[in-house]
């Protein structure tokens, strides 16, 4: 039986030697998270995205100095847009443009890489950072051709879209975290935009919580005619990509390959979209991406944020990296017809509310840790998190995909969990505010650890 996080679990007793069967009830939906969900719109994408095409093309190496074509005068509305939103909000976004300039074996010369960054301080807990993503750079099938038209509707101007949209939603609200809205530039010819972002979260010492990328999501037409408008791929790492050898070792004899910080955030997501979004749910993939395959949540998972990527549940392969043209009837590029906006309006809806979410509830726990070795109980214990009014304890057989079991406690940071033996179960532990917003959870160890970062900004 799946069970999402957001779900309350009343155990029922638990004979020892026996699995630990649970009662599920529904928690009540938070009535801030359903007006985000019912605030996105598929018009403003729409809008979005034919503004983006309009320029023709927006390949990292294009022109920047016109104001009507290429990724110059893509940047700049983007940039407009947001300081549009700040505006509304009557000044709380604060908007940058962190550059470089770089080379590299698809950039020959050396050009200009800019991300777009809004971010919406947190009021509580501004240093805890939630960020959205989206690459606002397309191209063609010679992904060195940087003047032929490449409109980039999905590829990744859904993402762009995706990323606006919100901004706008949710910055007519409060939130305890800082929430990041990043547009990121030179995704095709390298991941520059990316490891640039992560560059800037280090410079600037962000706690970054959760990175979520928006990369091909608004297509329901795979290249086999098969239609799907009812899943969302969410792929996320399995092990650590800072894991040091010591920590390999420990992970390889105690577990924790399915319980990086990235794959219970995609957890936590998929719990999300099962409480708050009508026909629609979450596909996990346990990978960092697709085979063989990158985004821009690479260079954050490797700086040692927890952070997953959005992809349509099925790709039409004639949409992407292709010229603009039609074959034996077949129509190739990524065009502006292609997209299915209702389908984008709800990944869009998914991603506002789990930045909500996130943003509304505590930290994770830190220092989660587990005894019971030679015992028939099981005894969990972790460090207080600000803002929590309680935790919730979770446990799961070691070969499900989804937390099953939990009990939740106040004013403790351990709990002896009676007949639970060690050996048998996965564990973690979710913080859980007062109004009854909960984090993701966290696993026992390093391999769980959401607070990794810091370590890998030092070592930088």
């Amino acid at each position: 039986m799946r069970i999402a996080t957001l779900f309350v679990i009343a155990l029922v007793a638990v004979p020892a030697g026996t699995r630990a069967d649970a009662v599920v009830t529904p928690a009540p939906a938070k009535p801030l998270v359903q007006s985000i969900a019912g605030d996105v719109r598929a018009d403003e994408l729409r809008t979005t995205i034919a503004k983006l095409v309009g320029f023709g093309t927006r390949h990292t190496m294009s022109d920047t100095q016109s104001n009507t074509r290429g990724i110059g005068a893509a940047r700049r509305w983007v940039k407009s847009r947001f300081e549009q939103i700040n505006r509304k909000c009557n000044g709380c976004l604060q908007i940058e443009t962190p550059e470089q300039s770089v080379t590299g074996e698809r950039i020959p010369q050396p050009t200009a890489i800019m991300d777009v960054l809004a971010i919406q301080r947190g009021t509580s807990d501004p240093d805890r950072v939630i960020v959205i993503s989206g690459h606002i750079d397309s191209r063609v099938r010679d992904v060195m051709d940087a003047k032929s038209d490449a409109p980039g509707a999905d590829d990744d101007g859904s993402g762009t879209a995706t990323v606006l949209e919100a901004a706008r939603v949710l910055s007519a609200h409060k939130f305890n975290a800082t929430l990041v809205y990043a547009v990121i530039s030179g995704e095709e010819q390298g991941l520059y935009g990316g490891k640039l972002l992560a560059q800037y979260a280090r410079d600037h010492h962000w706690s970054v919580e959760a990175a979520l990328n928006n990369d091909i999501i608004g297509n329901t037409v795979g290249t086999n005619g098969v239609k799907d408008a009812v899943h969302v791929r969410v792929f996320s790492e399995g092990t650590q990509s800072t894991e040091t050898p010591e920590q390999a070792t420990r992970r390889r004899y105690n577990g924790g390959e399915v319980d990086s910080p990235s794959r219970n955030l995609a957890r936590f997501i998929s719990g999300l979209a099962d409480s708050y979004l009508k026909d629609f749910s979450v596909r996990m993939v346990y990978r960092t991406d697709r085979y063989n395959r990158g985004g821009d949540q690479v260079p954050m998972l490797a700086a040692g944020y927890p952070a997953v990527r959005f992809t349509e549940s099925i790709e039409n392969y004639t949409r992407e990296h292709e010229d603009v043209r039609t074959e034996n009837g077949v129509h190739y590029g990524d065009v502006l017809g292609a997209i299915d906006f209702d389908y984008l309006s709800q990944v869009a809806r998914l991603n506002a509310i789990a930045m909500a979410t996130l943003a509304m509830a505590p930290a994770p726990p830190a220092q989660v840790k587990i005894d019971g070795a030679v015992s028939m109980d099981t005894t969990v214990t972790w460090t207080a998190v600000p803002g929590a009014a309680g935790y919730r304890v979770w446990w799961r057989d070691t070969t499900s995909p989804y937390w099953s079991n939990s009990r939740f406690v106040t004013d403790a940071t351990s709990l002896l969990l009676k007949d639970v033996n060690i050996d048998d179960w996965f564990f973690g532990v979710a913080s859980v505010s007062a109004d009854g917003y909960e984090s993701p959870v966290e696993f026992p160890g390093p391999a769980g650890a959401f607070n990794a970062a810091p370590n890998a900004a030092e070592e930088k």
